[in-house]
């Protein structure tokens, strides 16, 4: 039993070498709703955040190119770059995860591009922190109260 609780998709971030090309198939193509923008030289990336759905159901994707396709991290590769999870109380669950061995990337909790407090589980585990993503990057990301509400 944990002390929180994972509420469901929060978003999806693919990645590539053009995000003019990535616009064109998501909003060009399969008409998807850019809602937003984001650039941070700290994370490497370049993105537009559209919206899938609405309201506390709604998706996130993130569209992401890198500043510089040499340096990292390479938010291009893999083209699925991560997975971020809605979390009801992400102190707690970095706390009770850290706790039984969970691995985070560096940074801690802070604040991700759509304004909510995020931070990282690790792809890869290590001997301090043997657990992991399992080779996947996941985004656990805290969840404002009406989305708490609707997937509770």
């Amino acid at each position: 039993m944990t002390d929180f609780s994972i509420l469901g998709v929060q978003q999806i971030a693919i990645g590539g070498e053009s995000l003019h090309a990535l616009r064109s198939l998501w909003v060009d193509t399969l008409g998807v709703t850019k809602t937003g923008e984001y650039e941070a030289e700290s994370e490497n990336v370049r993105e537009d955040i559209l919206t899938l759905g609405s309201g506390a159901h709604a998706i996130e994707i993130d569209l992401m190119e890198p500043l510089d396709p040499e340096a990292r991290p390479r938010v291009n590769t893999p083209p699925l770059n991560h997975i971020g999870l809605w979390v009801d109380d992400l102190a707690t669950a970095v706390e009770a995860l850290t706790a039984q061995g969970m691995r985070f990337t560096p940074g801690g909790i802070r604040k991700g591009a759509a304004g909510y407090d995020v931070c990282f589980i690790h792809p890869k585990g290590n001997d301090e922190f043997p657990l992991c993503g399992e080779g996947v990057l996941i985004e656990l990301v805290q969840a404002p109260d009406d989305v708490i509400e609707a997937r509770s």
